[in-house]
């Protein structure tokens, strides 16, 4: 049966069965794709340039906005996606707002421009809004429609609160970042403390797990071509190997290892979700950011970066342990099992540390340590059959 063209934007159910990321929701997140990359390419060049801290400030406004701008879509998609042909434009010209504000990342990583970024974000949020307010239009529940009403208001007042960007001084401009990125995170706490929207636990794991999927995606295609640049502009083959096979255990290793738990089973709760959601940012953070420091680190090794070993090192090394922390603090230490499996994810971020001193063999010094991660965990699990795992 088709179909209709335009059906009522309610509320789905968190116990529906099957349900699973539609091939929007994979569109939206393809063209994500385009933001990451760009914040990613900033802060390898400022790295590299020697100014780590101005680009890792940068970095984490920058990546932060997008991290926003995709949790704001999932969870409401996961809540409200009824994918009729109204739904499909609105996302669509949330989309566009999303390569806007890709656009926009250089000028607001080297100039703190942030007009561009900015468009962007209004034409995403007109159409956040809009949705919210047709799911209230659409709600027979006065408690969901009023949440629903908080929502479209909550997002609107804090886009006013962004404009603030365009007008303060260079030196103002992290402090207003910092104090609007915990109002925009306040908004779901007080719009939903009557009632709570009906976001879906297995659907909302999948979504973060496929975006993690694209993040290291990403990861692994900047690093290949780091390394084919290496190789071929500079004959510096037996440079990078031991910097691309390092880094490809690594990315490998943190694939395994966020996807060895079954997350979902953890979600049963807004309190829960909001804290594991949120703390996806340093984990996305992290992810993205050992791409880049595999290209900081290629350039190193060919002379092109103006940074010691032991920094191109560590922009390899301190993410990946970031990440480790944060994989095991989110989910993974809720399904392990006696003192060693808790200590596993831990003990191994801070040996990836100790590479960093193993000056050129670093990057496959913290590779081999992951891959022994890995190889560690299935050897605990399978020894101990009370582990709850996917291994």
């Amino acid at each position: 049966m088709t179909q209709p063209p335009f059906l009522p934007l309610t509320a789905r159910s968190r116990a529906e069965a099957h349900r699973a990321a539609t091939p929007l929701e994979l569109f939206f997140d393809l063209c994500f794709v385009v933001a990451v990359a760009q914040a990613g390419a900033e802060l390898v060049h400022a790295v590299a340039e020697g100014h780590a801290g101005t680009g890792i400030l940068n970095y984490a406004m920058i990546f932060w906005a997008i991290w926003w701008a995709w949790m704001n879509f999932t969870w409401f998609a996961s809540a409200y996606d009824n994918d009729d042909v109204l739904y499909r434009v609105v996302t669509l010209v949330q989309i566009a707002g999303v390569l806007i504000l890709a656009a926009g990342v250089s000028r607001a990583f080297e100039k703190h421009d942030f007009t561009v970024v900015f468009i962007g974000y209004v034409v995403m949020r007109l159409a956040l809004s809009s949705q919210w307010l047709r799911a209230a239009h659409h709600a027979t529940d006065p408690a969901e429609r009023t949440m629903c009403r908080r929502y479209a208001a909550g997002v609107l007042i804090c886009q006013i609160g962004w404009s603030g960007l365009l007008f303060v001084p260079e030196s103002g401009i992290p402090w207003l970042f910092l104090f609007m990125a915990l109002a925009e995170m306040a908004v779901p706490a007080l719009a939903e403390r009557n009632v709570t929207t009906q976001w879906h636990p297995h659907h909302i794991a999948e979504r973060y797990g496929l975006f993690t999927i694209i993040v290291l995606g990403e990861t692994i295609a900047a690093a290949t071509v780091a390394v084919k640049s290496g190789v071929a502009e500079n004959d510096a083959l037996g440079e990078v190997l031991p910097l691309a096979a390092g880094g490809l255990l690594i990315v490998f290793a943190a694939w395994w290892i966020y996807f060895v738990v079954p997350v979902h089973d953890r979600l049963t709760s807004n309190r829960q979700g909001f804290l594991w959601g949120y703390g996806h940012y340093l984990i996305f953070t992290s992810a993205a950011a050992i791409g880049a420091g595999i290209e900081i680190a290629v350039e190193q090794a060919v002379g092109k970066a103006h940074i010691t070993t032991l920094a191109a090192a560590a922009a390899v090394t301190i993410p990946t342990a970031v990440f480790l922390l944060c994989v095991w603090f989110l989910h993974a230490r809720y399904f392990k099992v006696g003192f060693a499996q808790q200590a596993l994810l831990p003990v191994a971020a801070l040996a990836i540390l100790m590479c960093s001193f193993a000056g050129e063999w670093a990057v496959l010094a913290a590779g081999l340590v992951a891959a022994a991660t890995v190889g560690v965990g299935v050897t605990l699990t399978a020894t101990n059959p009370a582990t709850k795992s996917r291994s």
